[in-house]
């Protein structure tokens, strides 16, 4: 298949688009910069210079292409309004060239909110978190799209490789900075390593399927507190965690603190019942020592 994506050199957004690679698809990828786009030439991958906020530098290739996967964030515009454009715009494409085409759209595990150590699904009502409310809005837009084949992607916390959030325990171990974690440890974030979300977009794209939301995360319950006195250990970190409220937090990570205090358990099963899809990858806890070495030689 013929494969646009977006955000086709960020974290989640690279590794996919290798895996799609990896499978024998051609696969275009849209990039902001010449730099990186020698990434993508090495991997295969042709890159389309432009950006998001820009829809005619990259609508053109998007209409000669049957999948359509939007895996970009842009923080430094109108992250809200700029992901709706985007979603609309891609799904208006999917009236022209190639047809039908599957649009895939990256949301996240957030949207449920706290799951107050319940077990949720797909078929759970969302509360979402503040800084993703919005986000429930376009999932229906996508999955309720007339021109498209829309489907929707859910990743719990990803780690594995240049790092994802768990970048936010291993950068300031590293220097001997503040360690600073938002609640008491006693939460639970629901994690995927970055390979098996990988895996999850290549069956999805490849599903036919059409106005289903997958949650995707991995089987490990690890908390909070486990996994940073675990990296704590690993990078050689002697001060004291600093374990703060919300309240507290807010200063440090913004609206971001109420996400990262989160207590989250999320059943990945839907994807293994109708994709065949298998977590590959134990948890983050089941090899620190791998991750922050990896982490540290992408710094």
């Amino acid at each position: 298949m013929n494969i646009f994506i977006t955000g086709a050199t960020g974290y989640i957004g690279f590794n996919v688009a290798q895996a799609l690679r990896r499978s024998g698809h051609n696969i275009w990828g849209l990039t902001r910069s010449e730099e990186k786009a020698k990434m993508l030439k090495k991997n295969e991958i042709t890159p389309v210079i432009g950006d998001m906020s820009d829809p005619s530098g990259y609508l053109t290739v998007a209409q000669n292409c049957s999948v359509l996967i939007h895996a970009a964030s842009d923080m430094e515009h109108d992250t809200v309004e700029l992901d709706k454009k985007t979603v609309r715009n891609l799904i208006n494409v999917g009236e022209n060239g190639s047809w039908p085409k599957t649009f895939i759209y990256t949301s996240g595990c957030w949207v449920h909110g706290d799951t107050h150590g319940k077990l949720v699904d797909e078929t759970t009502p969302l509360e979402p978190a503040k800084m993703v409310a919005w986000r429930p809005d376009v999932e229906q837009m996508v999955i309720n799209a007339e021109n498209v084949k829309g489907l929707v992607v859910r990743p719990g916390c990803v780690y594995g490789k240049r790092g994802g959030l768990t970048g936010l325990w291993f950068g300031p171990a590293t220097k001997g900075d503040d360690f600073n974690v938002v609640g008491d440890g006693s939460n639970h974030w629901t994690m995927i390593h970055v390979d098996d979300l990988a895996d999850a977009y290549v069956r999805i794209a490849e599903s036919g399927l059409t106005g289903e939301v997958f949650d995707i995360s991995d089987r490990s319950r690890s908390s909070v507190s486990d996994m940073v006195h675990s990296v704590a250990k690993t990078t050689g970190y002697k001060k004291e965690i600093n374990f703060l409220s919300k309240e507290e937090a807010s200063k440090i990570f913004g609206g971001m603190a109420e996400t990262l205090a989160l207590d989250q358990h999320v059943d990945g099963g839907k994807a293994t019942r109708l994709l065949g899809w298998h977590p590959k990858f134990n948890g983050f806890l089941d090899n620190v020592e791998t991750y922050y070495k990896v982490w540290l030689a992408n710094q």
